[in-house]
Parts: C-alpha cells; structure tokens; sequence
C-alpha cells in the first residue's frame, strides 16, 4: 500500500509540474515557410487564391483522396469557402473561407476545424516579386491554443510538424507551377 501511494503521490507531482509548466508556455503558434518560384507574381498569386487549386499542393487534400469536398461562392474571391469532410482523422472536417485579399500581395483565410476538434485559426500566402520572373511565397499559420492545451501542443511537436507540412506544399507548389 505504501508503494501504491508514493506512486500516485509521483504521477500527481508530475501532472502539477507539467501545469505549472503550461502557464509559461507560448499559448501562440506560429509558423511561417517560404519558397522563391520561377514565375511571375501575377500568375504565382493567380494559382494561389483559387482554393480549388489547393487541392494540388496542400499537403491535406492529399492525405485522402476520397474526402468530400464542396465549394461556395466565387472561388478566388473574399467570402468563397471550401469545406472538406474526411475519413482521415488527419484531416478531419472543416472548412477554410478567404477572408482578405489584396492582388498579387496577400490573401488571408479563416481556418474552421469542427472534428476531430473545434478550433478557427488563420492562415496566409503572401507573394511578392523577387524579379520579373520570380516570386517569393510566404505560407503562414497562426493558431491560439488554450491552457492546458498549449502544453500538449508544444509535447507534440506542432509548430515542427505543420512547418514540415507548409514546406511540403510550398515544394509541390513549386514543382507544378515550374513544370507547366
């Protein structure tokens, strides 16, 4: 009984460290990745703000081919969202809206995650001419995660995994867009 006790007495120790530990933790995620591509910007920002065209480069329209996918409003243009409904817990259900646009510069979008958790987040692509025929892609996430929430999310690794998945995009994106 005694060693039961000493046992419990260590998990609760453990667990009031790690919540202690959370409350200096960044509640903050933000992840930015870049890639330059050979293309002008007004046909790199063209592609881009088309959700349609995500479908070919995010890294989560891969992971399953058979999700659900459905469009409303003008794609390309602040107010259209893309909602997907997966099988892949990866990937869940949610849906993204544009929320801002400005030409060949920005495009900011609302990021709705309804399973396998709720969650409104942000993104971003920025493009901006490097030389007449190169453009500079900035892919960007922002995410405000709640105590104790944080902590877990900085145990998973969540900032190293999503930059990993921003920087597979932004290369399928390069690839595609260099090959055409």
């Amino acid at each position: 009984m005694k060693i039961l006790k000493g046992i419990l007495f260590a998990i609760l120790g453990i667990i009031v460290i790690a919540l202690v530990a959370a409350l200096f933790i960044s509640k903050e995620i933000n992840v930015e990745k870049t890639v330059t591509i050979n293309k002008p910007v007004e046909e790199v920002f063209d592609y881009v703000k088309m959700l349609k065209n995500q479908d070919k480069f995010s890294v989560w329209m891969q992971m399953d081919p058979n999700m659900k996918k459905t469009f409303s409003g003008t794609d390309g243009t602040v107010g259209a969202v893309a909602a997907w409904d997966s099988q892949n817990s990866e990937v869940g259900k949610g849906e993204q809206e544009i929320i801002g646009l400005e030409d060949n510069k920005r495009i900011d979008y609302e990021l709705r995650f309804i399973e396998p958790f709720e969650a409104n987040d942000e993104a971003y692509m920025l493009t901006e001419e490097v030389s007449g025929n190169q453009t500079k892609v900035v892919w960007g996430f922002h995410s405000v995660a709640g105590y104790p929430m944080n902590l877990v999310m900085k145990l998973m690794g969540m900032e190293e995994m999503l930059g990993g998945q921003l920087e597979e995009g932004l290369q399928t994106l390069k690839s595609q867009m260099e090959a055409s």
